[in-house]
């Protein structure tokens, strides 16, 4: 009986250590998330002019006036603007540092797919958001500018609502580039086959190009320039399903073969 009271009380400790280890690390690695979004807003806000500058180079070359209705606002916009810059710089370190910390917990298939969506995750987003800014935005503040039939009409705009707006719609291109890495996902969980992608391919094709027309001006050349990369990613998402549901039903007859030896090996 005390040997067995001795024994718990010997796991509780390790339990209390295992917690309190995990807590200091977790701590360690909120530190250095912190250091460096600091060290990345106090860069950016160094270069906070350059960036709006080049932010807002497209929509003065169009005939936009941007202008702020407070004394504080253009600040504000800095620090903005500074503030998400340093979550861009940082974002490497932050991801890394969050899967550093929950590897130990993850087995070795696991592993790899928040690995692999971390990376293509990053990746794929950066080239929506730099889709967006030399393709995609040009032509919306085109279409938008051009809306105006009237001469009485100037547009100046708040340079609050202008960041926005084109952050807006970086984040948004950002997440529709997304869609490769969601569809890994959602295969590795079982949620996503690639027949079920390409029997509503017709549809998904129809609805790019309607967007397309949506936001571009009036002519093919345009519309083209705004679907294809949609289409293409669509596809590579097929293609990637197809590879990543092969791999996860070889995956599950390993495992089934496995089991079975283990059941065998029992009864002999």
């Amino acid at each position: 009986m005390a040997k067995h009271k001795q024994k718990q009380e010997q796991e509780n400790e390790e339990a209390v250590m295992s917690l309190t280890g995990h807590l200091k690390e977790l701590r360690n690695r909120i530190l250095i998330v912190i250091a460096v979004l600091f060290a990345g807003l106090l860069i950016c806000f160094n270069y906070a002019g350059p960036i709006v500058n080049l932010l807002t180079e497209q929509g003065t070359e169009l005939g936009y006036q941007f202008v702020y209705l407070s004394p504080q606002a253009l600040f504000m916009q800095y620090i903005k603007v500074a503030l998400i810059g340093a979550v861009c710089l940082g974002s490497p370190v932050i991801l890394y540092e969050i899967w550093a910390f929950i590897r130990p917990g993850l087995e070795r298939k696991e592993n790899f797919v928040f690995f692999f969506a971390m990376v293509a995750g990053l990746f794929f987003f950066v080239l929506g958001a730099g889709f967006a800014y030399k393709i995609a935005l040009p032509f919306m503040l085109y279409f938008f500018i051009h809306v105006n039939a009237s001469t009485s009409i100037i547009a100046s705009i708040s340079i609050e609502s202008y960041l926005s707006f084109i952050m807006t719609i970086f984040i948004t291109f950002g997440a529709v580039f997304e869609m490769p890495v969601v569809t890994v996902i959602l295969t590795q969980l079982g949620l996503m086959r690639p027949e079920w992608m390409i029997k509503g391919r017709s549809v998904v094709i129809v609805v790019i190009f309607i967007v397309a027309a949506i936001i571009t001006p009036p002519d093919v050349v345009s519309q083209i320039m705004i679907a294809l990369p949609m289409l293409l990613l669509y596809q590579l998402s097929i293609w990637l399903c197809r590879i990543f549901r092969k791999r996860k039903i070889a995956g599950n007859e390993d495992e089934d073969e496995d089991e079975e030896e283990t059941k065998a090996s029992k009864q002999a």
